[in-house]
């Protein structure tokens, strides 16, 4: 009896205490305290945790002592109340990412990955390139210190970035007339260019191309604009519907922004010619394009430079276009998250107002960029030695993938395919469109384990000399029905 004397003393000053009550089920209907407004202890002096419960004196009685309980109860129950979180859906899966999840997951011994795109060596793992490491290891010894970087990023870094995409005799580099920003993997210099571009021109439509990478059109739509396809790719040729793409391309209104990718076409493989890309850069120029020019595996197609000769051309356009840059395949850092945002302005004094609004946009979304994948790169890219070493083993990379092609095809026209798949060994880059239907893939993936996107997109830098047979001949078997 004392006891609920105590419990029932103590809710009563609630009144002039102005605690807050929520009431919870567990075996049956009981009052709980979640917080106090006010400081204040129980009776006793001791604690009331949140979730005790009063199992002597019931529900009824207490709204029926205490009316000022019943109305806190029905104004503070975030216990029976919906949550916040009741109206947020199930997101669907990440086309790439998600199937990486569900290899992950498969437990048969012998599977393969050609869902994601990352390169593999011959044993079928992520290499440590040796200048990357070597840079690493004097950077580690040096026992540098770790503070904030420029919201830019260090401007070795961003000065590295300019060479390698606009060539170290650039015009524009020595005027003044580009803006580079280190970002977080090609994605975050996406992300930042399309916030960017949002707030200069909130009206303008995006155009990816047909087929795009997935993430292309969820992050232009993130940043609030409507996003459209232009034609690319052709089914029938294997190739670039060059002709289609050109026409459509003629037909947008000024202001449009152009999602292009620079080389290494991800999903097709299938790059326009150095003609062809001179042809794009003058329609951008009459029709008063904005070019955003997407280079994820610069040095992957023919070469450093040769992979730049879209970005190169449109530099000598007088054009202001985005360049995106990754260094995530072509160092092997993956992890590290290091890419950068470079924008071509008319000048100098335009540059610098340039500059200073990227800054705002990263500083509302990063604040700045992690050092130490960046300082890697830089270092590498400043050093000769360790430049020249990273271009090598960059070839390397190239010349495996370029293998891989070729061995796949003639590991399938081994098996007795009929079908020609000879436009795999043309196509460029770690990518191939296969034309395999997603009912095949789906196939691939149940009967044999190999795990390739819905459209038939695989990573040919996933395969090596110890699975390709494999794969050749589950794709035959495949094919063949």
């Amino acid at each position: 009896m004392r006891g609920k004397v105590q419990v029932a003393a103590w809710i009563g000053r609630l009144r002039s205490r102005r605690y807050a009550i929520s009431r919870q089920i567990a075996h049956g209907w009981q009052l709980v305290v979640l917080s106090a407004l006010q400081r204040s202890k129980p009776p006793d002096g001791g604690k009331l945790c949140a979730g005790q419960r009063f199992s002597s004196i019931s529900r009824g009685q207490l709204l029926a002592q205490h009316p000022v309980a019943a109305v806190l109860q029905s104004k503070w129950s975030p216990c029976m109340t919906s949550s916040i979180f009741a109206a947020v859906e199930l997101a669907p899966r990440d086309p790439i990412l998600g199937l990486n999840e569900a290899f992950n997951a498969d437990t048969r011994p012998f599977k393969v990955n050609l869902g994601v795109g990352v390169y593999s060596d011959d044993n079928g793992k992520i290499p440590l390139l040796a200048a990357v490491k070597a840079a690493e290891k004097a950077r580690v010894d040096a026992l540098l210190p770790r503070g904030y970087q420029p919201i830019e990023g260090p401007a070795a870094y961003d000065s590295a970035v300019q060479n390698l995409l606009f060539g170290a005799d650039s015009a524009l580099i020595s005027n003044g007339q580009v803006v580079t920003a280190q970002a977080l993997g090609g994605t975050g210099a996406l992300k930042i260019g399309a916030d960017f571009l949002k707030r200069l021109n909130p009206a303008s439509k995006v155009y990816i191309s047909n087929p795009s990478w997935e993430n292309h059109r969820a992050l232009f739509e993130s940043a609030g604009f409507t996003v459209e396809n232009y034609p690319y790719y052709d089914a029938a040729t294997r190739g670039v519907d060059f002709a289609g793409m050109k026409s459509f391309l003629q037909s947008l209104a000024a202001g449009s922004v152009i999602v292009l990718h620079a080389c290494c076409h991800n999903p097709t493989g299938a790059d326009l010619s150095d003609a062809q890309w001179a042809e794009v850069v003058e329609v951008c120029r009459a029709q008063g394009l904005v070019p955003f020019l997407d280079m994820a595996y610069q040095g992957f197609a023919d070469g450093i430079d040769a992979d730049a000769v879209a970005v190169r051309l449109f530099s000598a356009s007088g054009l202001q276009f985005f360049v995106s840059s990754s260094f995530s395949k072509s160092f092997s850092l993956y992890g590290e998250r290091v890419g950068a945002l470079s924008i071509v302005t008319a000048s100098k004094e335009e540059t610098g107002r340039v500059l200073s609004q990227l800054k705002r946009v990263i500083r509302t979304n990063y604040s700045n960029p992690p050092i130490h994948g960046a300082a890697i790169v830089a270092a590498v890219l400043s050093s000769p030695e360790l430049r020249q070493q990273w271009e090598d083993e960059l070839a390397g990379m190239r010349d495996r993938i370029r293998a891989m092609r070729t061995g796949l095809v003639d590991a399938i026209k081994a098996q007795g395919v009929e079908q020609d798949f000879s436009f795999v060994a043309q196509q460029r880059g770690m990518f191939s469109y296969t034309g395999l239907t997603a009912a095949q893939v789906e196939v691939l993936k149940s009967e044999f384990g190999i795990y390739a996107v819905s459209t038939g997109r695989i990573c040919l830098a996933a395969l090596n000399s110890k699975n390709l047979p494999y794969v050749a001949e589950a794709i035959a078997k495949v094919v063949k029905g």
